[in-house]
């Protein structure tokens, strides 16, 4: 499948329009082969004023609308991604460096999410009581106000749909900051809702790199504040977001670990580990990053060996990111092969004749393994995973214990005993039974532990309501000649 060819040049969209006004840019590469395929504007804190201020304007008339009113225009969006799910696809493939599979499945997991959104109606209800004669209680939900996401590179097109549709169907306006590596789909996101009939000033977006972030954590019009990325960069971002004294979830990287038991299914296991190692170039917080070898389970890594050589760059596994991205990722292989490990998989090195200048990873599985080896530990984010040997499963629930993340783990196993030891047990968010990505559908919420998150509440899901709106509390007594108590 071929992918699009160099696009316009990105701009801002704030209040219903594209603009750009003189900013600095800087060029937008695709890792499938190197070439740059369009610019970005590098935003200053006025751009995000302004875009505050679009959405300030827009906020009032925007929450008084009905449930059903907004639910009518992301029925009509999630229909414009399914007419438009080839351009889409082609889009993600082509900043990102997802194959053309990948990068579909993102889209239509996009239209999942639309789909909750478009549901909320029915599951949000406000609360009413008599809580003594003559006087009712009630709790509505309310939107916030002007609300900001911050997305990263590893998936353009889905993650922006983890919270734009839920925060704009509870009535919030929102700015976006896509990430600079990857701010295509996002705009013709914006494109796609203003067709649906979204209105002026309720989704804006501002491009560029730190300077945007830092003025949205800044700004005083911005009520609550979404961000996934590396740890490090999640830290930041929740530390200064919440210093003035805004609501914020961060989502930060992972270590997941899959613990492979010897009882476990082979074919399943063997497909499910490599599969969860090398989809979307391992470049997903959700991706296998340690597998546990618990005991006698030579015959899977063998089998894991096989799976993995059947996967080649450019045909079924995509690019990774960048020249640094290669470069980073290759150098864990290069220490772990200096540290005393076997490398029986070795990605290094990879081209695809044709695009000489992509970045690309081959599938890359480390045995022999030890607790001490950055591999071990930090994450890598691309097609690598390390296996690590413990002589039992509470040796392997230790080590998966050890790590500062929690996004995932999961368990390979036929014994449901042992399974649910591992479900107890796990210090991380997400936990998978015989699955290697352990994503939670909607309406169930993303989100994990320890250092993967930091805030409370999840932005997606059912979890999601809750962050994207505050109670409010109403008492009501017209009934003058009402019993009179303390309660009323």
């Amino acid at each position: 499948m071929e992918t699009l060819s160099k696009q316009p040049e990105v701009q801002n969209f704030i209040d219903g329009k594209f603009e750009r006004n003189g900013q600095k840019s800087m060029n937008i590469e695709s890792p499938l082969d190197g070439s740059i395929i369009s610019t970005l504007p590098m935003s200053t804190y006025d751009d995000v004023d302004k875009a505050v201020k679009a959405a300030q304007k827009a906020y009032k008339s925007w929450s008084e609308t009905t449930f059903k009113e907004r639910a009518q225009i992301f029925f009509r969006y999630r229909a414009l991604l399914e007419k438009n799910m080839d351009e889409l696809s082609r889009l993600v493939q082509l900043e990102n460096g997802k194959n053309y599979g990948e990068s579909k499945a993102e889209v239509e997991k996009s239209m999942e999410l639309c789909e909750f959104a478009t549901s909320i109606p029915q599951i949000i209800s406000n609360e009413v009581q008599e809580v003594s004669k003559g006087v009712e209680c009630r709790t509505e939900r309310k939107p916030l106000g002007v609300v900001a996401s911050i997305a990263p590179f590893n998936f353009p097109n889905m993650v922006p749909h983890w919270t734009m549709p839920n925060a704009l169907m509870l009535g919030n306006t929102m700015i976006m900051k896509p990430s600079e590596l990857v701010p295509l789909s996002v705009v013709r996101m914006a494109e796609l809702l203003k067709e649906a009939g979204l209105p002026d000033g309720v989704f804006n977006i501002v491009n560029g790199g730190k300077d945007v972030v830092e003025a949205i954590c800044d700004h005083p019009g911005i009520e609550a504040v979404s961000f996934v990325g590396s740890t490090a960069v999640a830290k930041i971002v929740y530390k200064r977001a919440t210093s003035n004294l805004k609501r914020c979830v961060a989502l930060g990287g992972a270590k997941n670990h899959l613990i492979v038991l010897p009882d476990a299914n082979l074919e399943m296991t063997a497909s499910n580990v490599v599969a969860s190692m090398a989809g979307c170039a391992g470049q997903r917080c959700m991706a296998a990053s340690v597998m546990v070898g618990v005991d006698k389970v030579q015959h899977i890594i063998d089998r894991m060996v096989e799976e993995a050589k059947a996967i080649v760059p450019g045909k079924n596994l995509g690019s990774v990111i960048s020249a640094a991205a290669k470069e980073r990722i290759e150098g864990y292989i290069t220490a772990a092969e200096e540290d005393g490990a076997t490398i029986l998989v070795d990605g290094r090195g990879a081209t695809v004749p044709g695009k000489d200048g992509g970045y690309y990873v081959g599938p890359t599985i480390i045995d022999h393994v030890t607790t001490d080896m950055s591999v071990a530990t930090e994450e890598i984010f691309g097609p690598v995973i390390s296996i690590i040997r413990a002589k039992d499963l509470d040796e392997a629930i230790e080590i998966e214990n050890s790590s500062n993340y929690g996004n995932a783990a999961a368990v390979f196993t036929q014994s449901g005993g042992l399974a649910k030891q591992v479900m107890d047990r796990a210090s991380a968010g997400m936990i998978g039974v015989n699955i290697g990505v352990p994503v939670p559908r909607e309406p169930f919420s993303f989100g994990g532990w320890n250092e993967s998150k930091f805030g409370v509440g999840d932005v997606t899901g059912r979890s999601s309501i809750e962050f994207w709106t505050q109670n409010k509390k109403t008492t009501i007594k017209w009934n003058k000649e009402a019993q009179t108590n303390w309660m009323s």
